[in-house]
């Protein structure tokens, strides 16, 4: 699907930017369009445009913020996708829907699949739970598709961080304790699309599915990997969780069971080949 009757849900931030790049005939919808804490505004605005599919780039995304405000949290994270999938269900329309890897517990070292038990560790975990109860119980084709540690070259994220930090200091502590998947925006944005015009066709394959970059690596791990890229001279010394306390929890474990994408001819991207093209887009390399 090249955007043509395709409805998205976000402008601003990383997956839906990389959406636009994509499918630039998608209709997408920002704040002003489609308010997340306005959930019937986001059901009539599914209603106004009779897409062919839906997909849900939006969300509550500061995490220690939740923590603080969970009810705010939860209607944009769970009321707001309930809506849409709802007026989804309602009119035969695929719906995609972006979650998280912060409804596990992160306990363990296995990566996690689609179907094993959720236990979220913070208010935004829970939010992110709710809202694929609320997709699920709506009845409708969908997929809901948990992604982790997103970088891109927009927004707010570690690569960023990392980029900023390591040209001005020549160390670093970065947490090693926790273990995941760096996800390129570009790669779950492709995803989306792929599964969105698969569900046209395919009602029946809707579900749960991972998507998460390989390999497997820890924070730390993952900023010495941009400090190479970038020709950084800055040295990472590793630190455990416990030595970087934040408000909400993070899963040690956020490893992702991602198999289920070759339903979609899908695979897990490579982050480093992803963290490549986003520095280039940065400027950070030639």
């Amino acid at each position: 699907m090249t955007g043509g009757g395709l409805l998205v849900f976000g402008r601003s931030g990383q997956v839906a930017r990389e959406l636009a790049r994509l499918a630039p005939g998608a209709v997408f919808l920002g704040r002003a369009d489609a308010d997340l804490s306005d959930p019937p505004a986001c059901a009539a605005a599914i209603a106004a445009h009779a897409p062919r599919a839906v997909i849900n780039a939006a969300a509550w995304t500061a995490v220690d913020a939740a923590e603080t405000e969970e009810a705010a949290a939860t209607v944009i994270n769970a009321d707001a996708p309930g809506a849409m999938a709802r007026a989804c269900a309602a009119r035969g329309i695929p719906f995609v829907h972006i979650s998280t890897d912060y409804v596990f517990d992160g306990a363990g070292d296995a990566p996690f699949a689609p179907d094993a038990p959720t236990a979220p560790l913070g208010a935004y975990g829970r939010s992110k739970l709710a809202g694929e109860r609320a997709v699920r119980a709506a009845g409708g084709v969908h997929v809901i598709l948990r992604t982790s540690w997103v970088f891109s070259a927009h927004g707010a994220n570690f690569v960023k961080t990392m980029l900023r930090l390591g040209a001005t200091r020549e160390s670093l502590t970065v947490v090693a304790d926790q273990i995941g998947g760096p996800t390129p925006a570009r790669a779950i944005a492709a995803a989306c699309l792929t599964i969105s015009d698969h569900l046209i066709g395919n009602p029946q394959d809707s579900g749960t599915h991972h998507v998460a970059g390989t390999p497997d690596v820890s924070w730390a791990g993952f900023a010495r990997e941009i400090m190479a890229q970038a020709h950084l001279a800055c040295t990472i010394t590793d630190i455990p969780s416990r030595d970087y306390p934040t408000p909400a929890r993070r899963p040690a474990n956020s490893r992702l069971d991602c198999s289920s994408l070759a339903r979609f001819g899908l695979h897990r991207p490579d982050w480093r080949a992803g963290l490549h093209d986003a520095l280039q887009e940065l400027g950070a390399i030639p």
